[in-house]
């Protein structure tokens, strides 16, 4: 959605799902916090998990999508908190506004996609907030120092590959839609390649090819890693044994999920509950 021409950015507060939650990208820049819910974020070829008090950036044209994990029919009301702005209308300012330029280099790396923690993402929530109410000047000058704050933090994550570089057309980002959305709701069951071939109405070779060139990874290891990212929830939050979650996520064989684990995480399942249970004490997510 472009902004208008009589204003530098769009504030919006949105509900989960909606049409345009979906595998999407657009020429604006995006500031997303996600104020309610968990689920798995997909920002170019980076999958991870999101809790509330999200806070990511994301740049020009760069695939995204965060998936709350909600049963059927339900509505995660005033979930996401979306700031969109034109970085060409920053620029054209900075001419006769030589500080803006001091951005450049954040726009820059924002282009890959960028996560924020700790003080920057608590500091940051707080400012999307409160520019909900704010009107002229007063507006802008929050939108510019919301701007300031992210690109001076040291408390971030880039996330998507330098190398990721997707297909941008419609039809590829309508099939990317129906895959990632299929591989999503059926990520627990027996799932297999063919199984999504079908989906996106192509051979196996032909899919497996479009698959790593829009998604950066291959389908298995998208697979694994939306697997595991969804047992690190369940891990972190629930009380389930380590063998009950392996099956829930997919995992036929506790030995393979172990192993996965380990080579993902760095620690075995019940080491990252030990750790999710007592918190990262420097406020960046848990490995």
């Amino acid at each position: 959605m472009l902004t208008a021409e009589n204003e530098t950015f769009l504030w919006r507060i949105d509900d989960y799902p909606w049409e345009r939650a979906v595998w999407n990208f657009h020429p604006e820049f995006e500031i997303h916090l996600i104020r309610k819910s968990t689920g798995t974020v997909f920002i170019g070829d980076y999958i991870g998990e999101f809790s509330p008090g999200h806070l990511t950036i994301v740049g020009s044209n760069l695939p995204h999508n965060w998936v709350s994990h909600v049963s059927a029919g339900e509505i995660v009301k005033s979930r996401d908190l979306v700031v969109q702005f034109d970085p060409e209308k920053l620029r054209k300012a900075s001419i006769h506004l030589p500080e803006i330029g001091a951005l450049e280099k954040f726009l820059e790396l924002a282009l890959r996609g960028i996560l924020f923690f700790g003080d920057a993402a608590r500091i940051g929530a707080n400012a999307l907030e409160a520019m909900g109410d704010a009107r002229g000047l007063d507006r802008l000058n929050q939108f510019l120092h919301l701007l300031e704050t992210l690109a001076t933090s040291d408390s971030y994550r880039v996330l998507s590959s330098p190398g990721f570089f997707p297909d941008l057309n419609s039809s590829a980002l309508n099939i990317m839609q129906r895959c990632t959305g299929y591989i999503c709701d059926h990520m627990a069951s027996d799932l297999s390649l063919p199984d999504v071939a079908r989906v996106a109405g192509m051979t196996e070779s032909t899919f497996s090819r479009f698959f790593q060139k829009n998604s950066g990874r291959s389908f298995t290891d998208y697979l694994a890693e939306l697997r595991i990212g969804r047992a690190c929830r369940l891990l972190a939050e629930t009380q389930q044994p380590v063998s009950a979650i392996c099956y829930e996520v997919g995992y036929d064989n506790l030995s393979n999920f172990n192993r996965n684990f380990l080579r993902r995480r760095g620690m075995t399942p019940s080491r990252y509950r030990d750790l999710a249970l007592r918190k990262c004490p420097t406020g960046s997510p848990c490995p």
